[in-house]
């Protein structure tokens, strides 16, 4: 390797380590490995080899290591005290010494067999490097930039210089979006696959919910108010019921904010997606009538069908589609929150009574 290639070299190592983030010092080492596993190959290893590369300069030598002993029984790996001392005028038996080998041709081909490691260890940085930003991102809401909608509807954002889809079966039916567009998504499992790395991107998801009330309500965040379960039609209809164990505080409000302020935020995110907060309570029948709002129930009473709990919900006429909701949408969402199955029947009853207790 000439002078001039050698310092060329080094200099590629340099920008490679401003623009990718790798380590200069990581490339010498994988390609002086790489370089002995290729010294090897073609000349064996009877000379107990090691490649070094001066970090400095770029050169290139090969050298061969060998223990220092009072009787040499195989010259390969082992030199006399007398022998070493001619290299090494401190030389001890025990110690070792490296004896530089003429390898010019091998040598003069180095720079090629480098470059080809090279490639392939930036190739193999950027992949752990990609996989290491998005594990410390799992689990949470990133902000990203939209770069393009492809054909398909899938959403290609960039997020900190990383590149990610969000297949179209991941956005909800309103989710549109214009190149240069901020976009919150949810990233949730990440897994390092063979060729790429494999990350659950999602603005369909409940997860998606749970993480924007954290980001919204410093309560949620701080675990003053819990997040006990959601219900979610993305793009149409959200139900997420919470809780909290102290006494004084206004739960509901806290989550819609001074003037919905709070609340807004998130249905802006969500790009008009209605939300409805429901108090969770550890007895069933009340938390399906949260559950169940804005219609009013007349009582709740919870029955067991063939071994399975079904919720019997009593509510006037006048409330039956209100309860039920477009498409059954609205007694869908509160039986998936409550995780029990809900019956709705009608009353002519007034609708002002609480459920009885039990």
């Amino acid at each position: 390797m000439k002078a001039k290639d050698q310092r060329i070299f080094l200099e590629a190592l340099d920008e490679l380590e401003k623009e990718k983030g790798i380590k200069k010092e990581e490339l010498l080492e994988a390609i002086e490995t790489a370089l002995l596993a290729a010294y090897k190959k073609n000349y064996g290893e009877k000379e107990n080899a090691e490649v070094k590369i001066n970090h400095d300069t770029g050169e290139v030598k090969v050298f061969s290591r060998k223990e220092i002993v009072d009787e040499v029984e195989n010259p390969e790996y082992e030199i006399s005290l007398d022998d070493a001392k001619n290299f090494k005028k401190r030389a001890k038996v025990g110690g070792v010494v490296e004896l530089e080998i003429n390898a010019e041709d091998f040598k003069r081909n180095a720079i090629q067999n480098a470059k080809q490691i090279v490639i392939q260890k930036v190739r193999e940085c950027e992949k752990q490097n990609i996989y290491n930003n998005f594990k410390e991102k799992e689990n949470s809401i990133v902000t990203g930039i939209v770069r393009k909608v492809d054909e398909k509807g899938s959403l290609y954002i960039d997020i900190n210089g990383l590149e990610a889809i969000i297949p179209e079966k991941e956005l909800s039916d309103t989710d549109i979006f214009k190149q240069g567009d901020r976009v919150k998504v949810y990233i949730g499992k990440v897994e390092e696959g063979t060729k790429f790395t494999k990350t659950f991107i999602s603005r369909k998801s409940e997860e998606m919910i749970r993480k924007l009330f954290e980001l919204e309500i410093p309560e949620i965040e701080d675990g003053v108010i819990e997040i006990k379960s959601v219900a979610r039609e993305a793009g149409s209809r959200t139900k997420v019921a919470i809780y909290s164990d102290d006494p004084n505080l206004d739960v509901k409000g806290a989550c819609i904010g001074k003037g919905g302020m709070r609340i807004q935020s998130i249905i802006d995110e969500l790009k008009g997606e209605k939300i409805d907060i429901v108090l969770w309570n550890e007895d069933i029948r009340y938390f399906v009538k949260n559950a169940l709002n804005p219609a009013e129930v007349i009582s709740v009473e919870i029955i067991e069908d063939n071994g399975e709990e079904i919720a019997k919900v009593e509510v006037v006429s006048d409330q039956l589609s209100l309860a039920i909701g477009k498409k059954g949408q609205n007694s869908r969402l509160a039986a998936k929150l409550c995780s029990i199955k809900i019956d709705i029947f009608t009353s002519e009853l007034p609708a002002d009574s609480e459920p009885e207790e039990e």
